[in-house]
């Protein structure tokens, strides 16, 4: 009966590894589908025969853009507008998910299911009145009518609090009654405790800021100040049929995601585990 139960086991673990291996496959073809175009000519590109790999490797669909267009700058651009919005918007969930968590005031509760209630509000709803906002700071074309009305995430809020919810309340108690403050708590007791939940935070918020487009396209006017997302729809303009130069620039602009999470992964599994997101 041992030998049937194991049997049994190692059998659910391989169709287990089977599915996980067939998932990661198909999740990674488009990604190895966008490499293969970008390294083809434009000849394989409109060629009938289906290629598992080009014959010639195209670098110039890199080079080309590159050196035609200011891609250096969008990508600068949208790393300034990405990296300052991380650091306003994870402060920003950090204080508000402690003081939802662990302070007491009146209307904590209905204020909190009022924030969460936002996210069944279309983005496109509250543009134009964020629209009318940015116009009124004189903040149309800058970086900061970008990054301003989109600091306040009611997911990050919500992630922040179910997360500081575990952390045990003897842990403040103690520190109160040894005289800390509140800031003095925050900073010296929770913050580093809560390095998985700032890892998420952080990958979260900088994969939609840089992947942002809609918002970019309405309040940036210089080309020189796009972004790359937007500097993407610029690029598509100019090589509407040449798809392996515009598969390159998406690569290349993938490239930046990918490092962040490289950084963070390490607390990104334990951060969404304990922060109550299944």
């Amino acid at each position: 009966m041992p030998t049937a139960v194991a049997t049994r086991e190692k059998r659910a673990t391989r169709a287990r590894l089977a599915l996980a291996v067939t998932g990661a496959l198909a999740m990674l073809f488009p990604v190895y589908w966008m490499v293969v175009t970008a390294l083809s000519t434009p000849a394989e590109q409109r060629g009938a025969e289906l290629r598992l790999w080009p014959s010639t490797l195209n670098w110039a669909n890199f080079s080309e853009p590159w050196n035609k267009f200011p891609y250096s700058t969008w990508i600068l651009n949208s790393a300034v507008i990405a990296v300052a919005a991380v650091v306003l918007t994870v402060v920003i969930n950090l204080m508000a998910g402690y003081a939802f968590a662990k302070l007491r005031f009146p209307g904590r509760n209905l204020l909190f299911i009022l924030i969460l209630s936002t996210l069944m509000v279309p983005v496109q709803v509250v543009m134009v009145p964020q629209f009318h906002l940015v116009v009124d700071f004189g903040l149309i074309g800058s970086d900061w009518g970008v990054i301003l009305p989109r600091l306040a995430e009611a997911f990050g809020l919500f992630m922040a609090r179910q997360f500081m919810m575990a952390i045990p309340d003897e842990l403040i108690e103690a520190a109160q009654v040894d005289g800390a403050g509140q800031v003095r708590i925050f900073t010296r007791i929770v913050l580093p405790l809560c390095k998985p939940l700032i890892a998420v935070l952080v990958i979260f918020t900088f994969m939609w800021r840089w992947n942002e487009f809609a918002w970019p396209l309405i309040v940036l006017k210089d080309p020189g100040s796009y972004t790359l997302q937007v500097g993407l729809l610029f690029l598509k303009n100019q090589y509407g049929h040449d798809y392996g130069a515009l598969m390159a620039m998406s690569l290349v602009s993938m490239l930046p995601m990918l490092l962040v999470f490289a950084l963070f992964q390490r607390h990104f599994v334990e951060g969404m585990a304990r922060s109550g997101i299944k």
